[in-house]
């Protein structure tokens, strides 16, 4: 399911954000996994220490770099807790196992 709120680029801006911080999140400080990284991980760890790129106000189509901050999903939940901001429901969950 494409979603139209994001410009056809975002791949790339969000890959270009994270590798701008060395994949390392800019609220917590935790090293995340580049792509193909994590092997012999459990899913629950690979998934706590993958990145995304945050909008911080909450406007997916505002792809301006003070705009941006690169941060673990951990992370990322916490801006987007209450179902505040732009994020369907489902779209940002932690699975546990």
């Amino acid at each position: 399911m494409k979603d139209d709120r994001y410009s056809a680029d975002w791949k790339n801006i969000a890959t270009t954000k994270k590798q701008s911080v060395s994949w390392v999140c800019e609220r917590c400080g935790v090293q995340c996994l580049k792509p193909g990284e994590g092997k012999g991980l459990s899913k629950g760890e690979r998934y706590r220490l993958r990145m995304a790129v945050h909008h911080c106000d909450y406007d997916p189509g505002n792809n301006v770099p003070e705009n941006l901050k690169a941060l673990c999903l951990p992370c990322h939940l916490h801006y987007h807790r209450r179902q505040q901001g732009n994020v369907t429901p489902g779209q940002l969950s932690l699975s546990f196992f």
